[in-house]
């Protein structure tokens, strides 16, 4: 609107005779007061520490990963990202390759998969700190209509946690190339997260050892929608942009900037399709992973959601405790994802990491928040054989990038 009326006036100004126009003298400049040279706080010396140290960590991230990429034949985007006190500092997109080095177009939206997940629990865990859900309280209290005959048994908590016994799509039988038939056209039974095949008959009792199941996170969307009277796609495309909260939608609101194309609707064609074995991956409906993996979002999104989150942007102290309360005994599943101390070449102790992955055909994603250092490092590849490795083995390609994002190389 802006815009329109400066060119508006500019318009009027022209039609005028430059005869007619009359100089305006402007009013003499303010006496401005000499401003004092005060000395800085120890919060704000140690905060400019550690953005500098941060600054300089990324600039030799973006110096010496490209051989590590070349080494490993990577194909896909990579993207690193600090914040100091809670506002981003730094962001390097390291660009977007083909495993033979050829330069593809960077900032174009990819499928975050099962970070999906990691967005829903952080909407449910907004929901719990408003009071509006109880993480202990069975499901049915806020889904009646939930068929399954484990509704009343499963608390939130453990439906963030895979923990439910319910069905699971990826068992359903699996067509021709290899794809779960709930995922395909060929899927003549309901997906409904509450009357359709998510509440047939459970698979386990609830509470147990966690089980990984695209339906928890089916139905916690559909929990989100009935809480907030908002679908989750809207919630998501709208609430990763604001500042929480403790009154939901409450004006004015602190608009959070950096986000900008974070959406449930495939972009057509994909910018990055996957590939299994060399060849196209096979036909599938993304439409059906609904809240267990429907998202999509370009590398800078995912960087600013994970420093927004590390940061207390999106949630209040409490609710990030319990977010990230990775459980031993589960193998360090908290939230909707995971959370561990790992020690990392050129770190002198052991590092806190909060990750989550994804994998939907021949697309997969790691991303990695340092919550300590306000550290985040995303990565895509469309090559589904591609190996990330796993950082608490001490090796692999997650190990090696994450160990150049967040240590000075060259010391043990």
């Amino acid at each position: 609107m802006m815009k329109t009326l400066l060119g508006f006036a500019a318009l009027i100004l022209g039609a005028v005779p430059l005869a007619a126009q009359t100089a305006v003298p402007l009013p003499a400049p303010l006496p401005v007061s000499p401003r004092p040279n005060l000395p800085e706080t120890p919060e704000q010396l140690a905060s400019r520490q550690q953005s500098k140290a941060a600054d300089t960590q990324i600039a030799e991230f973006s110096r010496s990963y490209r051989a590590k990429v070349k080494e490993a034949r990577f194909s896909g985007e990579i993207g690193i990202a600090h914040a100091a006190n809670g506002v981003r500092s730094s962001v390097m997109l390291m660009g977007a390759q083909d495993a033979d080095g050829n330069v593809r177009e960077p900032a174009k939206p990819w499928r975050w998969a099962s970070v999906t997940k990691q967005v829903i629990a952080v909407l449910v865990m907004q929901e719990a700190a408003r009071g509006n859900i109880d993480l202990d309280q069975p499901v049915s209290r806020y889904l009646p209509g939930f068929r399954s005959a484990n509704a009343a048994r499963i608390s939130v908590r453990q439906l963030l946690r895979h923990q439910t016994g319910l069905p699971n799509p990826d068992e359903t039988p699996a067509n021709s190339q290899s794809v779960p038939s709930f995922y395909t056209a060929a899927f003549e039974a309901s997906r409904d997260p509450l009357t359709g095949f998510c509440a047939g008959t459970p698979k386990d009792e609830p509470g147990g050892a966690w089980s990984y199941n695209n339906c928890d996170y089916m139905v916690a969307g559909a929990l989100l929608e009935a809480v907030t009277g908002k679908s989750w796609q809207e919630l998501a495309a709208n609430r990763l942009r604001i500042t929480y909260q403790p009154i939901a939608e409450r004006t004015p609101v602190s608009t959070i900037t950096g986000i900008n194309g974070v959406t449930a609707s495939p972009p057509t064609p994909e910018s990055w399709p996957g590939f299994v074995e060399g060849k196209p991956e096979p036909t599938f409906d993304i439409t059906t992973f609904g809240a267990a993996g429907g998202l999509f979002g370009t590398v800078g999104d995912l960087l600013q959601f994970d420093l927004n989150l590390a940061s207390g942007k999106l949630l209040p102290p409490d609710a990030m405790a319990q977010l990230w309360d990775g459980q031993p005994e589960l193998g360090y599943l908290a939230l909707g994802q995971w959370a561990f101390e790992a020690p990392l070449r050129g770190c002198a102790a052991p590092v806190r990491i909060v990750e989550r992955r994804g994998a939907i055909g021949g697309v997969q994603v790691r991303n990695f928040i340092l919550p300590e250092r306000e550290l985040a490092l995303a990565m895509f590849t469309d090559q589904a054989e591609f190996d990330f490795g796993e950082i608490w083995q001490g090796a692999g390609f997650s190990y090696e990038m994450l160990s150049l994002a967040a240590c000075p190389q060259g010391t043990s």
